[in-house]
Parts: structure tokens; C-alpha cells; sequence
């Protein structure tokens, strides 16, 4: 899924750009994953929340940055900043604020160690290309819903922005044929037309 920000500072040239670069700018009531934001003070509204960015004035000094820091915010840059630079660093905040997966994923009969990387298929082990194992890991944190392509593409392969490619289509094909020849020709990894994928149709009774 793509990133929510909450864009605290007044920036138009972030307003104009981030979305570009696959982030969703949300409003203060709304949920957000990360907050950019201009002040100081902000970081005692919004710590709580989700991570903070403070993108700090341009005559800041050391003593600026250390009293941001020990109020809660995650990172701090200076103005004048570098945008892709920016980017790089809301990246590496969500990267840091994102909880470890469960050690054990299982979806009707997919099984997933993720200490040890071990798939399964009604007990059979299959093996797996890197981005086949990340796609289908991603894909069972949610086996019933529909990822959209560009969540896919974010999450999977980085990209940041809309793009034509048939790189998870190929993928995807590849991962179905794998799971569907260990699961006795059961149905995985569905199409939703128009929108993206998910891994099973129906989650089994329990």
C-alpha cells in the first residue's frame, strides 16, 4: 500500500511532487503513516501517531536538531534540502517504523517460515526466486484481500511512481504455476480484472 503523509509544513513544492512519487498526502484527521513537519512543536502532536520528519528552518543549529531529537522525531533535515534526498529519507523511516512480519504465515494450505524461508504447499516444500518468495509473503499478510499492482510494485519491487510493466505479471504466473503443481491443482494467486491480485479466492472453513 502506498505510504500516507501528513504534510505538517507548508510546502508547495512537496504538495506538488510526493504524489508523483507514489505517497498519498492525507489531512490531519485522516490516518497517516508518516508526518513531514516544520516545526519543532509539531513533534509533540504527532509522535504519538506515527514517525516524524521535521524539516527544520534554515538557520537551525546543532542545538535545534538535539532538542527536536529528544522531543520524539525520527529524523530531521535542514533547509535548503535536496528532494530526492527527502525521499530517500521518508523511505528509510518507513522502512525503520514498519513491524517485523510474523515468523510463521499460513493461508489455506501455504505455509511460510520466514526464520528459515521455508514454503509450503500442503506440506510440500517448493522453492521459490527471491521475488517470488517476497511477492508471495507479501501476498499471505492478507490472503483474502486484492493488493492493487502499484501496492504490489511498491512493496515488492520499489517502484515509486505508476509504471507499464509486466514484471509482476510474470512473476505472479510463475507463482501461481508453483503453488498450484504442489497443491494438487488447487487454486491460487487470482487475477482480480482491473485491479490486482490476492492469493486466495475464498480462505477455507476452519
Amino acid at each position: 500500500m502506498s505510504a500516507a503523509l501528513l504534510l505538517a509544513a507548508s510546502e508547495p513544492e512537496l504538495e506538488r511532487h510526493l504524489p508523483e512519487d507514489g505517497f498519498r498526502l492525507v489531512s490531519p484527521g485522516g490516518r497517516f503513516d508518516l508526518v513531514l513537519a516544520g516545526d519543532i512543536d509539531d513533534v509533540d502532536r504527532f509522535a504519538q501517531h506515527a514517525p516524524v520528519i521535521v524539516i527544520g528552518r534554515a538557520e537551525a543549529d546543532a542545538v535545534d536538531r538535539v532538542h527536536a531529537f529528544r522531543k520524539g522525531c525520527d529524523d530531521y533535515v535542514p533547509r535548503p534540502f535536496d528532494y530526492q534526498e527527502l525521499v530517500e529519507r521518508i523511505h528509510a523511516v518507513l522502512r525503520r517504523a514498519r513491524p517485523a512480519p510474523p515468523e510463521l504465515l499460513e493461508a489455506g494450505p501455504v505455509r511460510i517460515d520466514t526464520r528459515t524461508r521455508d514454503v509450503r504447499v500442503s506440506g510440500r516444500r517448493i522453492h521459490l526466486s527471491q521475488k517470488e518468495y517476497e511477492l508471495l509473503v507479501q501476498l499471505a499478510r492478507e490472503p483474502a484481500r486484492v493488493f492493487t499492482k502499484e501496492e504490489l510494485l511498491y512493496e515488492v519491487w520499489e517502484y515509486r511512481a505508476p509504471a507499464r510493466t509486466r514484471t509482476l505479471d510474470s512473476h505472479a504466473s510463475r507463482l501461481r504455476r508453483k503453488l498450484r503443481e504442489a497443491g494438487s491443482g488447487e487454486a491460487f494467486i487470482e487475477n482480480v480484472w482491473g485491479v490486482g491480485y490476492r492469493l486466495l479466492g475464498e480462505l477455507p472453513e476452519m
